[in-house]
């Protein structure tokens, strides 16, 4: 079993997940951020809309949906790090997102950059060089809209 399939299946495992949400990323936990499906080409992650994720504005927090389009990036790129020798590390340099509708229910953030970001790493690890690679993840609500 390979690195990144021992990585999915820790991922898959809703038990083990949540608590290591809520040892390591306490906000994605408590604002229920969840993977929904993973795998070496992409990942899907969703955040409610609930109190704990609200704004004065009756939608969701831009920070916590910033959080669940972050995660469907970073699922992927700790895929393909995770338990890797030598060990690589990774550092979000920049976010940027744009907003088109209220998220009001369930967002669903969808990633498909895993095959890009796994050669990028692989490229970096043998190198020993830093490379920057930008990942992009679409939030939709749950008719299929892009918010």
């Amino acid at each position: 079993m390979s690195s990144s399939d021992k990585f999915f299946d820790l991922v898959r495992n809703p038990i083990k997940f949540r608590i290591f949400l809520l040892t390591k990323l306490p906000s994605a936990f408590f604002s229920g951020v969840r993977v929904r499906y993973a795998d070496e080409q992409k990942a899907v992650v969703t955040i409610p809309y609930k109190w704990f994720s609200t704004n004065p504005f009756r939608s969701t927090y831009f920070a916590c949906l910033s959080m669940a389009a972050e995660m469907s990036t970073g699922v992927l790129a700790m895929a393909h790090t995770y338990n890797e020798d030598p060990a690589v590390s990774m550092l979000v340099l920049k976010v940027e997102g744009s907003f088109s509708k209220k998220a009001t229910g369930i967002t669903t953030f969808t990633c498909e950059d895993g095959g890009m970001v796994k050669k990028v790493i692989r490229e970096a690890a043998s190198s020993g060089k830093g490379t920057v690679v930008t990942m992009r993840s679409v939030g939709v609500n749950k008719d299929g809209e892009v918010v």
